[in-house]
């Protein structure tokens, strides 16, 4: 395991060196990693050697995760994990293509092939065209597995980058909360299609307390310490970073967004890659909100991980965009004087005016 996931250190560090431009020398912020410590997308323990293989061409790792996810019902693990292979194979399908002509039953390879084409659908162009051809890869992911709500956040995910009305969509998230009530994706499948689908307004905005009110039912009914509670904190980054949803919602269930998602990041061990998007995803929205000291410490947290999301929605650098980011939370953070402070993160909220807070 040491050797593996060495070599997956050594990949991803050269990954991002082809990438990116190498920033100018410079110290990194106390108390955080050095510049070039930090990586992004760092898979968890499971999921890199199956990375490893796949990059030498072999498919049976990645075979016996999805597999073991499935016999257990993992589903968010099975989801991430589909969307990470495919990516991968998104550059290097070898062991993919390997795999399907070797089992083209296989629900686990149907599932990777269901999201690497509606993936690579979503960046054409001709993007709904390209998505309604893969309608029949998508059923069969389907059938697959009649357990498994992962096919149907990829379906979800379909129609709303087709234009389903909202019947379709509304049958599709039945099928995919039948399976699993609280399902990750398929929640946050279903939160973007408010905000961008036929719930819009006739001048084009999504109903952003739609949202809101869909998100905050979802993460109360939550089991504790899922990640359906960070539900309000997308709903949070979509009013702050789309049109006018900012002014549309009140400050007030934007701080409660992050509240809530900094008690659920506080369950979760630090420097961890498994919660490093919740942990990127609620720095953006901290600092969007001008809550330094919160920032620093998810900053602290998430230790040498940082995911491409939120990033690359604001850069073709999504590493660079995220090293800028924490330069500038810790000019603007106060000094955290005493360890019992670090412990409370919810402390810099606490007993602050709302009004004209932003």
């Amino acid at each position: 395991m040491v050797d593996t996931m060495a070599s997956l250190r050594a990949f991803l560090r050269a990954t991002r060196t082809e990438r990116n431009t190498p920033p100018s020398p410079r110290l990194a912020p106390a108390g955080l990693p050095a510049d070039d410590e930090v990586l992004l997308d760092a898979p968890d323990a499971r999921l890199g050697p199956a990375l490893v293989a796949a990059g030498r061409g072999e498919y049976g790792p990645a075979s016996q995760l999805l597999a073991a996810t499935r016999a257990t019902g993992e589903w968010d693990n099975r989801d991430r994990y589909v969307i990470r292979l495919a990516a991968f194979a998104h550059s290097r399908a070898e062991w993919l293509t390997s795999w399907r002509a070797a089992a083209p039953e296989d629900p686990d390879a149907l599932l990777i092939a269901a999201e690497l084409a509606v993936a690579h659908a979503w960046e054409s162009p001709a993007r709904a065209e390209f998505l309604l051809q893969t309608g029949p890869l998508v059923e069969a992911a389907a059938a697959g597995d009649p357990r498994d709500p992962v096919p149907w956040r990829i379906a979800l995910d379909r129609a709303r980058g087709s234009d389903a009305e909202h019947g379709e969509f509304e049958r599709l998230w039945a099928e995919a909360v039948r399976r699993s009530p609280h399902h990750y994706g398929c929640h946050v499948a279903a939160l973007q299609y408010l905000s961008t689908g036929p719930f819009r307004s006739p001048r084009g905005r999504g109903s952003y307390r739609e949202c809101f009110d869909f998100a905050e039912r979802a993460a109360q009914d939550a089991l504790p310490g899922t990640l359906v509670q960070a539900l309000p904190l997308h709903a949070a980054f979509i009013c702050l970073t789309e049109g006018d949803g900012r002014t549309v919602v009140d400050r007030c269930r934007l701080d409660a967004a992050a509240d809530t998602a900094l008690a659920l990041s506080a369950t979760y061990p630090a420097a961890d890659p498994w919660p490093a998007e919740l942990r990127n995803l609620l720095i953006y929205v901290l600092i969007a909100l001008g809550r330094w000291q919160d920032a620093l410490l998810q900053l602290r947290l998430t230790g040498p991980y940082t995911t491409s999301f939120p990033w690359d929605r604001f850069s073709d650098d999504p590493l660079g965009r995220f090293l800028e980011a924490r330069e500038e939370i810790h000019r603007n953070a106060p000094a955290v004087r005493c360890p019992a402070c670090a412990a409370h993160p919810r402390s810099e909220h606490v007993g602050r005016a709302h009004s004209g807070d932003h």
